[in-house]
Formats: structure tokens, sequence, C-alpha cells
């Protein structure tokens, strides 16, 4: 998510955080923390269904001020085959509208990860693919994210956080349009390097030692909205629901065999 130099107070799982200068992805998370160690295997789900073994829908709070919504388990559902995300105008405690957000339960490594999305459409919304792991897990905030910002939907926002550290922002054209059909997002995530892909293409190759995630990361999808962080994410307007939709995601562990015939982990060397 993109470093913004401003003072926003967050609640993070009943924390108070006074002041950052950054907004990330997820800094708010109610799953409990994995144990030490429980680092998840490689899988592929085409949600025919919702494991609520694998993943935990966020629901009943928002990651803070900058958020205009709430998380609700009400906007989130898995649905002939696809995992179906909502954005709609509905008074959850202070806020006047409900989003959506799903984490895995446990936590993955170096390896593999691929989604296929298609994003919502609507200035002011995130449409969002991403790996998080922060002080709630007594890990440092490190973060991997795709992001697709609903002011301008020919683009997909990579970047990544080490340490809570971001400032890695590049923007990749999705053509065609995020919002238009299902794209496929994938990054490939090792020791030394970090590759971000775009419907197969590479986008972003990381290769600073600085700059490179180093924490085993939960799994996350969310649909969002601001009011607040207008020139990031584009003025919001409401213009009834808005649905973002995931047709697959797949973890391939570094070392293991591609999972999908489509998958980027299958051209690697």
């Amino acid at each position: 998510m993109k470093s913004l130099q401003i003072a926003i107070p967050l609640v993070a799982a009943g924390l108070v955080v006074a002041s950052l200068s950054f907004v990330s992805a997820a800094i708010a998370q109610e799953a409990k923390p994995p144990r030490e160690g429980e680092t998840g295997g490689s899988f592929v789900d085409n949600f025919d269904g919702l494991d609520l073994k694998r993943w935990y829908i966020s629901d009943g709070w928002s990651n803070g001020d900058h958020q205009n919504c709430i998380w609700s388990k009400r906007n989130l559902k898995a649905s002939n085959g696809e995992l179906e995300m909502v954005f709609d105008q509905r008074l959850i405690k202070d806020r006047e509208y409900a989003c959506a957000e799903l984490q895995t339960r446990k936590t993955f490594g170096y390896g593999t990860y691929e989604a296929r999305v298609q994003s919502a459409q609507g200035s002011g919304l995130n449409s969002a693919f991403f790996t998080f792991i922060g002080p709630r897990d007594k890990k440092p905030h490190d973060e991997i994210d795709f992001e697709v910002l609903g002011k301008n939907l020919n683009e997909v926002q990579v970047n990544q956080y080490v340490s809570a550290k971001g400032g890695n922002e590049k923007m990749a054209d999705v053509p065609g349009g995020a919002q238009t059909k299902f794209n496929d997002y994938a990054f490939v995530w090792q020791k030394d390097r970090l590759r971000f892909y775009v419907n197969g293409a590479l986008v972003n190759d990381v290769t600073d030692p600085a700059k490179l995630p180093q924490n085993p990361q939960k799994i996350f999808f969310s649909l969002w909205g601001t009011e607040k962080l207008s020139d990031w994410m584009g003025r919001f307007h409401y213009d009834g629901p808005q649905t973002m939709r995931v047709d697959r995601v797949a973890f391939t562990a570094e070392g293991d065999k591609c999972q999908f015939p489509e998958s980027v982990a299958c051209k690697l060397n």
C-alpha cells in the first residue's frame, strides 16, 4: 500500500496506535495468531465453498479512521465457484458502509502466490490481494501487495513492506481493465528475490535485500472504501453496491510442483 505522510489514528484489535506515517492494507486483524512455526503448505482453492478451517472472515471492525466501512461477514460468500466480496451502503456502528475481508488462519513462507481476480469498480474503492504479518502476531510488519485503486482500473499497484517500511509502490498495466474480466496476479517470493506478475507477464523484479520481506505471512483479500485518502484512491462516490470476485487462489511452496497448469510456478526455472 502506498506510503502516506499523514497521521491517522488506527485501532488494531483493541490497541490504539496514535500516529503512523503510513496506511497499510491490513492493520487490524482478529483471527488468532498462528502458533510459532505453524506455516501452511501448498494449496489451490477454487471457492466451490468456503473452507473455514483455512479462512477467517473479518467481521465487526475497521482498520482505522481512513476506512469508511466496517468489515461484515454478510458481505462475503462463496457462490458458483467464485468468492464474492461486496461493498454496499449499510450502517454499522459509526460507519455508513459495509465491506469485506478474508484472511488465512495460517501463515505461508517462500513460494508462489497467485489469485485470479475481477476487481470492483468505483472511485474511492480498493480491491486488494496481499499478504501480511504484524505486531499482533508478535512479528515485524511485513507485507506484499496487489491493489486495484478505483480511480484508475487500468492499473494495479504492487508494493511491499519490510519491518513497516514501505515506499516501494509501482504501477503495472492491466490490459482491458481490472474490472471487466478476471486477471491473474502473482508474486514469487524468495529469500533473495521478489517478482510480481500480471497475466503471466513480469511487471516488477526486486532484488535489493533491504526491500525483501523475511517473515511468513497470512494471505488476504479485501474490498474497502475511503473518503479521506482521495489523492491515492480517488474521490469517493457511491453508485450502488460493487463486487470484487475471486475465481481462484493458490500457494505453491518453494520446491513443490506447480498446483495447476496455468500457474506461474510451472514456468519458473
